[in-house]
């Protein structure tokens, strides 16, 4: 099973962005929706296909209210998510192994004050693996992190 997480932009509130929607609210009619980070949505989907082809299917509102979208395929990784162009590219076999593991976007994790509220994804930091280690998250003190491996254009590189 596949996980996709939509990130929300800071000036939207993206479940309501999303569920009032009647495309959007459709094409999520069938998962079970999940709230992992403030702001932010969670679905399971059975494939890296299928969560590839959801994310297309809800092109139009990511592009306006989401900051990222990432899907975490445990046969790539149990703890490293995927860009949603990694993961487009990876289903289409147009990305070599060594490349889809050495860029990567490092987000802190911010617990909230409030027990009832979600943790916040923070600043993200671009990172090149060396070896079996990735550089610390360093842009603020936060006590976790969400690795996300990005393809080389999105690092830039």
């Amino acid at each position: 099973m596949a996980r996709v997480c939509l990130v929300g932009s800071e000036d939207c509130n993206l479940r309501y962005e999303l569920l009032s929607r009647e495309t959007a609210r459709e094409a999520l009619a069938t998962y079970d929706i999940r709230e992992p980070f403030a702001n932010a949505l969670a679905v399971e989907t059975v494939s890296l296909g299928a969560a590839v082809a959801l994310c297309n299917d809800l092109n139009w509102y990511l592009v306006r209210f989401t900051d990222a979208a990432m899907v975490l395929e445990p046969s790539v990784s149990e703890t490293e998510w995927l860009s949603r162009s990694l993961a487009t590219a990876m289903r289409d076999d147009a990305v070599d192994e060594d490349e889809r593991d050495r860029f990567l976007k490092v987000y802190g994790v911010e617990s909230p004050e409030d027990d009832d509220a979600e943790p916040r994804l923070v600043e993200p930091m671009l990172v090149t693996r060396t070896g079996d280690s990735i550089p610390e998250y360093d842009l603020r003190a936060v006590d976790e992190t969400v690795v996300v491996r990005v393809s080389r254009d999105e690092f830039g590189a």
